[in-house]
């Protein structure tokens, strides 16, 4: 009975994915047409939101009257570029897209909602014959991760039900030494959570030379997409431990602690490191970020030598990565082609005054931050950088603070993960064409 649900379940999965891959397809078209019928409108509509960027900066790095100028402006121009479509002739072209564009979401949805229900509906999948043996497989589990998915998914039964032991994280438990406990005879850990927890329990498998898995149970699942999982299937994860496809991949270094992603210094840590930012976020950095990125604020003290061997005395922003990514804006994920060059990946931005500031913000909002003047970007297997006080980072998204010097390097291939056989097993960044642009410098 239950394998018949799953089949039914199967079709309308199918039945889904058709229609979604339809409305992409129609909103693919709508714009195209919407390009070529309104040239002039959408000129403009695009050089009011590169206006609207730039007073969008001014409000993130100012207070008082000037913020509220600034809010006023960036609605102003929002407002405009409306105006621009629907005066030259695209607006029921944005709004026919709007609606492809929602018909796909609803599908998309539905596509990952029927193929959940066929999963749980077959029962777990049998493991296949000379796969590893199904004892000892342990995965750590943080309940509260990704708005609680690990309950959602019911991970611990499904666990379970392939053999897997788990282990739930619970308030004041060190995950660390919850690890270290239980990989002792355990052929693969793995961990549900988010970037912060798969970076330490991956710590622990690297130091006990045992493969990892990573379950994309948390937000954002930086290391998942760029393994090629599917982010949006938690408990097909699960196939690495009984079908897993070996994988070697490198694994970042700073100052003896591991990072699977990237540390970010400078004006996001300094705010991450704030006690209030984790109850209050947004409220945190609306009262942190204008004081670190306004004019005249005091330059954050960070000194390195660039990838052209120049040095320099501060930056707004210093990102170091496992592998580099191809990043062509700060605000936006950007993903890594490969995890197993060899090499860390190294931006810093640097802001030396409101105008660069403004040039900055308008250049993110179409996309090309990286043809910001103050943008530095380059890969080496080892980076440094030297501070008079202890500097604070985000290392995988939690913020740590450490003395100075920080000494970044890569450990070439030191982990090896389990896929499962369902993953692409290749990042966003690998299966979009390169554009063509410099690569970083070495």
């Amino acid at each position: 009975m239950r394998r018949s649900g799953g089949g039914r379940g199967s079709v309308e999965a199918r039945l889904a994915a058709l229609a979604a891959l339809g409305a992409a397809l129609l909103a693919v078209a709508v714009l195209v047409a919407t390009l070529f019928a309104s040239p002039l409108g959408v000129a403009a509509a695009v050089t009011a939101l590169i206006v609207a960027g730039g007073c969008a900066w001014i409000a993130l790095t100012r207070s008082g009257p000037a913020r509220t100028f600034a809010l006023t402006a960036v609605t102003a121009a929002v407002a405009l570029a409306i105006a621009a479509l629907y005066l030259g002739g695209a607006g029921r072209g944005i709004v026919g897209f709007v609606i492809a564009l929602g018909l796909f979401i609803v599908a998309s949805r539905t596509v990952r909602r029927r193929t959940h229900t066929a999963r749980r509906a077959a029962g777990p999948r049998p493991a296949r014959r000379g796969a590893r043996p199904s004892t000892r497989a342990v995965l750590l589990m943080n309940p509260r991760s990704g708005g609680g998915k690990v309950e959602h998914f019911h991970l611990a039964e499904e666990a379970r039900q392939r053999g897997i032991e788990p282990i739930e994280l619970h308030p004041g438990d060190d995950l660390r030494a919850l690890a270290t406990d239980a990989i002792g005879g355990a052929r693969a850990i793995g961990m549900a959570g988010g970037d912060g927890s798969q970076a330490l329990v991956a710590a622990v498998a690297m130091a006990h030379s045992v493969p990892y898995v990573c379950v994309p149970a948390g937000t954002r699942n930086t290391l998942a997409l760029d393994l090629g999982l599917d982010r949006a299937d938690v408990v097909g994860a699960l196939d690495g431990f009984t079908d897993g496809v070996e994988r070697q991949i490198d694994v970042g270094l700073v100052n003896d602690s591991v990072f699977v992603n990237n540390v970010s210094l400078g004006a996001y840590a300094e705010v991450v490191r704030s006690d209030a930012y984790r109850d209050a976020k947004l409220e945190t950095m609306e009262r942190m970020v204008p004081d670190l990125l306004r004019p005249g604020a005091k330059p954050l003290d960070l000194r390195f030598t660039d990838g052209a061997g120049k040095p320099h005395k501060t930056a707004q922003l210093v990102m170091v990565s496992n592998n580099p990514y191809r990043l062509d804006r700060l605000a936006g994920a950007g993903s890594r082609p490969r995890l197993d060059t060899g090499e860390l990946g190294i931006v810093a931005v640097e802001i030396a005054s409101a105008t660069d500031a403004a040039a900055l913000f308008a250049l993110e909002a179409v996309g090309r931050g990286r043809d910001f003047g103050g943008w530095l970007e380059w890969s080496a297997p080892t980076f440094t950088v030297d501070s008079e006080s202890a500097v604070a980072t985000g290392i995988d998204g939690e913020a740590v603070l450490l003395e100075s010097p920080l000494r970044f390097e890569i450990v070439p291939q030191g982990l090896t993960v389990l896929l499962p056989p369902t993953a692409v097993g290749l990042s966003p960044a690998a299966l979009t064409p390169d554009t063509g642009r410099d690569e970083p410098a070495r």
